[in-house]
């Protein structure tokens, strides 16, 4: 009996509720709008049915791999055989647990967090608002911009293991650093994150979320699918700077683009393919290494290569 087959049937059978689907196209759920299918894919809407779809999965003898939105992800042309979880759309509630204090559901996209926040009148999330993620993605690759890192706010982070384990790390157990957390493994699946903030004035806090995303709008190609940044920022330089030194700005590889507007988003020109875009993110890697000495390492998480 082919293991993905028996596992949507064992799911249906046992959640009837949670929303399974078969060769689903990965293209679909990513913000380049590349990937072939997902062999299995299910959607929960609650943590116990994120809990019923691990531990059936387990049982089975396979491993899930989480997504959120999708939005730091490059899947393969030929798709994934496996079993995919994406939370955005589900876990999704937000409660405000403390006087300076918030928790989110992984599935919550980071722009509701901030305006949440804002409307309370507590500040620390003004950064969060642009980006294009959900907490539980952002958690797990310790976003930030513009100064702010998840790492400044999040205090308690409440997790599912592969084998459908709840558990809750707290404090430096996240392991934090540049773009990475203890969830950067992919091995278990954020539920939610809890935030310390501060008071603040909520008109304040607004101007200061529309001054970042206006920012952000001049100097980054919004209108185009991408995974945001394509590589980390090399230690004592910035990548965008280094790739346009090389005159790399707007050269094209297939479909894929080094971006006119900011030279560190390779972005989906056309329908560009998962090899597009590799191939343009290793010539990128290779001249930058060859005439500025700077190894740029890739910010974006592949799946099925």
């Amino acid at each position: 009996m082919e293991i993905y087959s028996a596992l949507a049937r064992e799911l249906r059978a046992a959640c009837p509720g949670l929303e399974v689907r078969e060769y689903e196209p990965m293209k679909d759920h990513t913000t380049f709008r590349v990937g072939g299918p997902a062999r299995l894919m299910a959607f929960p809407k609650s943590e116990e049915e994120a809990v019923a779809a691990v531990r059936t999965a387990a049982g089975l003898g396979l491993e899930s791999v989480f997504m959120g939105n999708g939005s730091n992800l490059l899947v393969s042309d030929a798709g994934v055989d496996a079993f995919v979880i994406k939370t955005q759309d589900g876990l999704g509630e937000i409660a405000r647990t403390g006087e300076w204090e918030l928790t989110a559901g992984s599935g919550v996209l980071l722009v509701r967090l901030a305006n949440f926040a804002c409307e309370l009148g507590l500040t620390g999330l003004e950064f969060a608002h642009g980006i294009p993620g959900t907490v539980g993605g952002a958690v797990t690759m310790n976003a930030g911009a513009y100064g702010g890192e998840m790492c400044q706010v999040v205090t308690r982070t409440r997790y599912l293991a592969h084998d459908g384990t709840v558990a809750c790390l707290s404090g430096e157990e996240h392991d934090f650093s540049y773009r990475h957390s203890a969830f950067s493994d992919g091995k278990r699946l954020i539920l939610s994150s809890t935030f310390r903030l501060a008071f603040g004035d909520s008109a304040a806090i607004r101007a200061r979320m529309d001054e970042l995303m206006e920012r952000r709008k001049s100097k980054q190609p919004l209108e185009k699918p991408s995974a945001g940044s394509t590589f980390k920022r090399p230690e004592g330089h910035f990548a965008a700077a280094l790739i346009e030194q090389c005159g790399l700005k707007g050269t094209r590889l297939g479909g894929a683009q080094v971006s006119e507007k900011h030279a560190g988003f390779i972005v989906n020109q056309e329908n560009a393919t998962c090899a597009d875009i590799l191939a343009l993110a290793a010539l990128v890697r290779e001249t930058v290494l060859r005439e500025r000495g700077v190894e740029l390492e890739m910010e974006v998480r592949t799946l099925g290569l």
